[in-house]
């Protein structure tokens, strides 16, 4: 039997390889301690950590905090060094400059969604924190839920209320090294507090659940992105993803609403990533081209991320592009009529469920 040889990696692969080793090796790195709801214990849980990095001789020091902490949060903030703020006006920022000129191993930031006051040198916190990223220092901060941009809606819809200051929604997904949700009793100790009645910590326990699971889902985005930037710099393939990517196909013979509307129901159930794919099609009738373009708008309506597919084979076309792009779950529309091409080779549905390996292909009768 021959003996197999692993795949020898391209000059761009080896590339990409160099430089993701080199930035990890100059950037600091950056731990999350993300929050569902208010009162989880992540000041403590980050403090506490700054506490036993510490310890073990690592250079750790604090920059920001919060207003008011409980007496066991005081009493492991008390065994740390603290690197007083920038006072502008009646408001605080974190004092980058002095931080870097300190140059510590790590710091600690307890709130990152906060704007900073005018005249500081960064617009907001999350900025300082690249800022101090790129100085080669490590950060440790905290965050709820809330304030993430992307989730701004779905916790409006779940709480009734919306956050005065978010961060973007790519900025955890492209900076952040580790993440760690938090999940320990409210400050009442249960949903809703004393004296709730059961009616309403049935409610509370509910909205709850959903901010948890929200929270696991921002969690396993973190992981996804960190895996496929791996496999890309060592070249392989992926086909698979933690987060849900949906690709709804369209076509210019079947009104596609239905099947839109689902897929964005999908991914915004899983807080995933929504993608609308045409194959190109010549000498389309006026009626066709109509109804392609009332899909592909409906499709913007709903923001989808837009992709014009070429090839003769549609099959292979969305296969490879739903491949690239680690798509988990294609929803295509399947019709009834057969005309010769399909009789021999199948329909592109057929082919799709035969083909796509690792992938769930959704089928919309038309």
């Amino acid at each position: 039997m021959p003996k197999s040889f692993p795949q020898r990696p391209t000059p761009e692969q080896l590339l990409a390889q160099i430089e993701l080793e080199e930035r990890r090796a100059r950037r600091g790195r950056l731990k999350v301690f993300l929050g569902y709801a208010g009162g989880v214990g992540k000041s403590f849980q980050m403090l506490d950590e700054g506490r036993r990095r510490r310890q073990r001789g690592e250079d750790v020091v604090v920059c920001a905090l919060q207003p008011h902490y409980t007496p066991d949060v005081q009493s492991v903030l008390q065994k740390l060094e603290i690197i007083p703020t920038l006072k502008i006006g009646d408001s605080e920022s974190i004092n980058v400059d002095a931080v870097i000129e300190r140059r510590p191993q790590v710091v600690l930031i307890d709130g990152l969604a906060y704007d900073n006051p005018p005249g500081s040198p960064n617009a907001h916190r999350w900025e300082d924190v690249e800022q101090l990223l790129d100085a080669g220092i490590s950060v440790v901060t905290t965050v709820n839920l809330q304030y993430l941009e992307k989730l701004q809606d779905e916790i409006a819809r779940i709480t009734g209320k919306r956050a005065s200051t978010t961060i973007p929604s790519g900025f955890l997904d492209r900076t952040a090294d580790e993440i760690v949700v938090v999940d320990a009793p409210t400050k009442d100790g249960a949903p809703g507090g004393v004296g709730a009645d059961h009616a309403s910590l049935l409610a509370e326990g509910h909205k709850l659940s959903r901010l948890r699971e929200l929270a696991l889902l921002v969690a396993a985005s973190v992981v996804d992105r960190q895996l496929e930037t791996y496999l890309r710099s060592h070249g392989i393939d992926q086909s698979w993803a933690v987060q849900e990517r949906i690709l709804v196909c369209v076509s210019p013979r079947v009104n596609a609403a239905r099947m839109l509307e689902s897929g964005r129901r999908n991914a915004d159930r899983f807080q995933g990533e929504f993608y609308v794919a045409y194959v190109q099609e010549r000498s389309l009738s006026p009626q066709e081209q109509l109804t392609l373009d009332q899909n592909l708008d409906y499709a913007r309506e709903l923001g989808a991320r837009m992709e014009m597919l070429h090839g003769f084979d549609k099959a292979e076309a969305i296969l490879a592009f739903a491949t690239e792009r680690g798509i988990t779950q294609i929803f295509a529309g399947h019709s009834t009529e057969r005309g010769v091409r399909t009789k021999i080779w199948g329909s592109v549905v057929e082919r799709l469920i035969r083909s796509a390996e690792g992938i769930d292909v959704v089928v919309y009768p038309e």
